[in-house]
């Protein structure tokens, strides 16, 4: 690598991030930006527009199995009022931007953390808990509130100017926005939550895969992300709501998975993922499902044609079904309420806690 970097940064795309570079390289630092992304967060697309607009350096780092472990193994943290492990998810960044700061030859790693600003991850004690835990108490600068902090190596060597970073705390944008005039950035991105796992619809699609997939991937998420998402048991079904969906549904499918067609009618394709193989009789109940979702089937009164086949619509023919078009099947298709899985989460956390107690 032939250019040389005085440290990398966390960067979201959102101001706290683009504001805590450009304090760094106004002090004549060079930073290599990293656009960390998963299938809960990241916007990699924008990656040459942030580029361009900003004149930042950004490198775009794929975190998803890293992240996907963390969830699995649940957030030693927990979790903030949804599915967010806002305190693991900055500690494991942070983990991953120190194997990229040895990578680039750089000294330093920056955050935009604002002191105050998110009741989970950025109070004072959750600012040192996740720099000790990530292990990079020597080489994390926090521009934006280091003048609210203790000094780190990075100022107290001179190499980083502490007079000239800043004292910014709360939920407030005042500062940064003045901030943002005296940079003169040609675009204010809005203040708006970045994260899917801290939206209840996605909550409820994540859960499930947590609960049952017994090795969960970023693909499983990935195709929880796409189409309407059903559950009976441990059996998972994604069903199409328009030809985009199909497509992106053929797209995340396995091999092995089970992939619902009617070759007479438009409608739907449907993905069962299969931790297992299905029996004969969850097929034929899940193709039943599926065609219930085909306008045109459900209008023609009568059995339907339901192709089954392993990994696409021309892979192995496992079964074609002749089915009635119905909704409600007897393993009952469906997916809980928002209220049922935060139930859930909570005592899962209970559980846990009394394990440890114990």
């Amino acid at each position: 690598m032939n250019t040389a970097y005085d440290a990398v940064a966390l960067y979201s795309g959102g101001l706290d991030s683009i504001l805590a570079v450009k304090v760094v390289e106004e002090q004549g630092l060079r930073v290599k930006c990293l656009h960390c992304v998963s299938p809960f967060f990241g916007k990699p697309s924008l990656a040459p527009h942030w580029r361009d607009i900003y004149g930042l350096d950004i490198a775009v780092l794929d975190v998803s199995e890293a992240f996907v472990r963390m969830l699995t193994a649940r957030p030693a943290y927990g979790f903030g009022k949804v599915l967010n492990p806002c305190v693991d998810c900055k500690i494991l960044m942070l983990r991953q931007a120190r194997v990229q700061m040895n990578r680039y030859g750089a000294s330093f790693i920056i955050s935009g953390e604002v002191l105050g600003q998110r009741p989970m991850s950025q109070r004072r004690d959750s600012l040192n808990a996740i720099r000790r835990d990530a292990a990079v108490r020597d080489v994390l600068l926090r521009p934006l509130s280091a003048q609210l902090l203790d000094p780190t190596p990075m100022e107290l060597s001179g190499l980083v100017d502490r007079r000239r970073l800043h004292d910014i705390a709360g939920r407030g944008r005042k500062k940064q926005m003045a901030l943002a005039e005296y940079f003169r950035l040609a675009e204010i991105p809005t203040p708006a939550g970045g994260c899917r796992l801290a939206e209840r619809e996605n909550a409820r699609r994540y859960w499930p895969v947590l609960r049952h997939a017994p090795h969960p991937t970023a693909a499983e998420f990935r195709l929880a992300d796409t189409g309407r998402q059903y559950w009976a048991g441990e059996h998972w079904l994604s069903v199409g709501r328009n030809s985009r969906d199909n497509d992106a549904l053929l797209r995340c499918a396995f091999p092995e998975d089970a992939v619902f067609d009617l070759p007479d009618f438009p409608g739907p394709l449907a993905v069962g993922r299969q931790f297992v193989d299905w029996e004969p009789a969850v097929l034929r109940d899940a193709a039943a499902f599926t065609a219930s979702f085909a306008p045109k089937a459900v209008r023609a009164g009568r059995e339907v044609t339901v192709r089954v086949t392993r990994g696409s619509p021309r892979g192995e023919l496992l079964c074609e079904c002749a089915v009635l078009p119905d909704r409600d099947t007897p393993l009952g298709w469906g997916i809980s309420s928002w209220s049922e899985v935060r139930e859930k989460i909570r005592t899962e956390a209970g559980d846990a806690a009394q394990s440890d107690e114990g």
